[in-house]
């Protein structure tokens, strides 16, 4: 089984591909779309969705799982997340990937049993569970992984596998 985890945002977004075979959890490939600020938002958000599209082609995951907007202290913030979470929504849908949708405590919850857990506790359980040499950056990528992380202990609870 092959997870697509992405952390939306129009100026970075995480994506991360682990793919789980018989109890372990590898991960694939991880990084982050990067996106000018200089660019209209449509440009930006037609970048971000052509990046989606090219992973999804590239590594074809059978499922996504995508940060749900939660709670936003700045409104012009939670409006630019929301537009790039429903471009890439969009693509995923089309892309015919099946969608599951996790709040940041959610995610922080199944990484670190904790969901008020602080962000260097949630990368450095991303470090551990995938034994990696060092916490991936930008922390988009890392959110990404663990949202993707987060989705593979779900799956169990929602009887998918």
């Amino acid at each position: 089984m092959k997870i697509l985890g992405i952390d939306p945002g129009t100026a970075t977004t995480g994506w991360a591909i682990l793919e789980e075979k018989k109890g372990e959890i590898m991960p694939i490939a991880y990084g982050h779309i990067s996106t000018s600020p200089d660019d209209s938002t449509s440009m930006r958000l037609k970048e971000v969705a052509d990046d989606i599209e090219k992973i999804i082609q590239d590594y074809k995951p059978q499922e996504s799982a995508i940060e749900d907007i939660f709670f936003f202290k700045n409104v012009k913030t939670a409006v630019k997340v929301s537009q790039s979470r429903g471009a890439m929504l969009l693509t995923l849908e089309k892309m015919s990937v099946k969608i599951f949708e996790y709040t940041p405590l959610q995610v922080k919850q199944a990484i670190t049993g904790y969901g008020r857990a602080e962000k260097m506790q949630v990368q450095l359980m991303v470090k551990n569970i995938l034994n990696l040499k060092q916490i991936p950056k930008p922390d988009d990528t890392a959110d990404a992984i663990a949202i993707a992380l987060c989705h593979l202990q779900s799956r169990k609870l929602l009887n998918l596998c």
